[in-house]
């Protein structure tokens, strides 16, 4: 799912990219990977001259790729039916229609949006303002509102579908009062969840927070790292890494007496995970040998836990082996689950500081759906989830 932001209101510290080189981009590379669809989120603010513009722009640039629909959608499509296929999500345009009727496509555009039509001079340019509206609401296959005014932004249309997007703000404030009414709109509608405005520092906020109420699009900031980028990248490694797995049924459900699930009233425990952690080794192949320690081998301990609904979180960890490259704990954990569904196994190597600052030595964090029974080879990762060329554990996984 890719962010796009254009025109006058939007401001980053990131320079400018030309919108048509960012289209080609991901024309040309949205499918190597996968099949499964590519949905591109518009953040716009354009006048009807500039929507013109844009419309012809990804018209010629997707082709047959673009998916289109003849009326607005009463039910999404699934992704296996839109296999190939780039969606449009946006607000239909109206509401930016009645602002700039009264101003000329010179006095709406700024040095922001001329730096992004760099390239758009050998675009037909024959389209008139007064036709752009259609255009570029003929593109948008998902679309994005919220109610204004006093209006509930969780009724549910029998008629239409919609994506409404919530800052992590306004959907931990939601979920305190409205978690079943949230869960029950996710099952026909798409939410789709974002960073704070203050997190500057590209930090992210837990993304279980918007899975465990049905959120589909739970969107991070890609460009640093840490825990909650990594538990992402886990629950992603299952269906094959596709970019795309099925939500619980429990989050579809809905009971004979109209009740859906409640992320705060959890089941009992469903099944237990226990997990057994070996022994480790290729860090004396890809580290430096004084990267740990300038004067010893290194002391290395294993944090093991679980990254979930809030019934299942824990974390627990093996004790430190001293001065050994090839470190040996053969230790045990057992981990109740409520929700195993939505479960992350999350595992940190770490090396034992007496300054207090461990020095990390390679993180793995795997879907506990896709877990198998038995003695596994788990390679490890670097913070920014690259994996290692050998590093790995030794570790047993088995189900009671």
């Amino acid at each position: 799912i890719l962010n796009i932001f254009f025109g006058a209101v939007r401001r980053t510290l990131t320079r400018p990219v030309e919108l048509i080189k960012c289209l080609k981009a991901i024309r040309d590379h949205a499918f190597s990977v996968s099949d499964y669809p590519v949905v591109i989120t518009f953040e716009d603010h354009l006048t009807p001259y500039y929507q013109s513009k844009v419309a012809q722009m990804v018209t010629k640039t997707f082709g047959e790729l673009l998916y289109r629909s003849e009326s607005e959608l009463k039910e999404f499509p699934s992704p296996e039916s839109l296999k190939k296929k780039i969606l449009i999500s946006t607000k239909p345009p109206k509401e930016f229609h009645d602002q700039a009727s009264s101003s000329s496509k010179d006095e709406t555009c700024n040095l922001n949006v001329e730096q992004m039509l760099v390239a758009w001079h050998d675009w037909d340019d024959q389209t008139g303002e007064e036709n752009a509206v259609p255009q570029y609401k003929n593109l948008i296959a998902i679309r994005a509102a919220k109610p204004k005014g006093v209006k509930d932004i969780w009724a549910i249309d029998p008629d239409k579908v919609r994506r409404l997007s919530l800052s992590e703000q306004e959907l931990e404030n939601a979920v305190n009062t409205r978690g079943t009414d949230i869960v029950r709109f996710t099952q026909k509608n798409l939410l789709r969840v974002y960073p704070k405005g203050l997190r500057l520092d590209s930090s992210n906020y837990n993304p279980m927070l918007g899975w465990m109420h049905g959120a589909q699009m739970v969107a991070l900031n890609m460009q640093g790292y840490g825990k909650y980028l990594w538990i992402m990248q886990g629950m992603f490694r299952a269906n094959g890494g596709c970019g795309y797995v099925k939500k619980p049924n429990f989050l579809l459900e809905v009971t004979p007496s109209n009740e859906v699930f409640d992320p705060s009233d959890m089941p009992r425990t469903q099944k237990t995970l226990k997990v057994k952690v070996y022994l480790g080794e290729g860090w004396h192949s890809d580290f430096r040998h004084t990267h740990f320690d300038r004067f010893s081998p290194p002391d290395f301990f294993v944090r093991v836990g679980i990254a979930g609904v809030p019934a299942d979180e824990v974390i627990k960890q093996t004790k430190a082996i001293e001065d050994e490259w090839l470190p040996m704990w053969n230790e045990e954990f057992e981990f109740p689950l409520k929700a195993p569904e939505l479960a992350v196994l999350r595992i940190e190597v770490l090396e034992y500081d007496t300054s207090g600052k461990n020095d990390f030595g390679g993180q793995a964090c795997l879907p506990v759906s896709e877990l198998r029974t038995g003695i596994r080879v788990i390679p490890l990762h670097n913070k920014k989830g690259d994996k290692y060329n050998s590093v790995k554990l030794l570790m047993r996984f088995e189900f009671l």
